[in-house]
């Protein structure tokens, strides 16, 4: 029974590898698999899944006005299909992410997503929050704050180094930009002004 899984979790928590070892595990018995990544994050290279540890893929992208409905029935015509994989899930719309729900029930298409839980303000993302609301299974990846504490925020630093508590939801960035925080740290780093 085909099922939309949603994992997620803070910045750093290797939600791209765990996607890749679950991909590569498909392919080594000789099943097809669909990557999907969103457009808008290349810094791996456009069209590509990476991990930090150095692991990658090829993946297709898309945008906010795909139809990924369409996209996976018309993929699906072409060549069976055992899974669909999604980076950056938190990218969705709401409406893809009810389009990719539409796949598993109507196309008995197994999905899973992996993408961050909250921006760097404590706000779910609008296609987190569509996942949380449909998947049929959830898993939180998770991954420790300098505490040791489990990470479940993550800080958006600026030029200065310090934690920035207004901007723009979406800033593609690595390590050199975001760092994960258990709640506590996050708000001590946000001076406790967000909530």
């Amino acid at each position: 029974m085909a099922k939309l899984y949603f994992h997620y979790s803070t910045m750093n928590a290797g939600k791209s590898t765990i996607l890749l070892q679950a991909a590569h595990n498909y392919a080594e018995r000789g099943m097809q698999t669909y990557l999907l990544t969103a457009r808008l994050d290349h810094r791996a290279g456009q069209g590509r899944i990476a991990s930090r540890i150095g692991i990658g893929a090829a993946a297709d992208t898309f945008a906010p006005d795909d139809d990924l409905f369409a996209r996976l029935r018309d993929r699906q015509a072409d060549a069976p299909i055992a899974c669909v994989f999604v980076d950056e899930a938190q990218f969705l719309t709401r409406d893809q992410v009810w389009q990719l729900a539409r796949a598993v029930d109507d196309l008995q298409l197994p999905v899973m997503c992996y993408g961050l839980r909250v921006d760097f303000l404590g706000q779910l993302f609008e296609g987190s929050a569509t996942l949380l609301a449909l998947a049929d299974e959830m898993r939180e990846v998770r991954t420790i704050c300098h505490c040791g504490k489990k990470a479940s925020m993550v800080v958006r630093r600026g030029a200065d180094g310090r934690a920035l508590t207004s901007g723009a939801q979406v800033q593609i960035g690595g390590n050199e930009t975001y760092v994960a925080l258990c709640r506590q740290h996050w708000r001590e780093e946000t001076g406790d002004q967000l909530n």
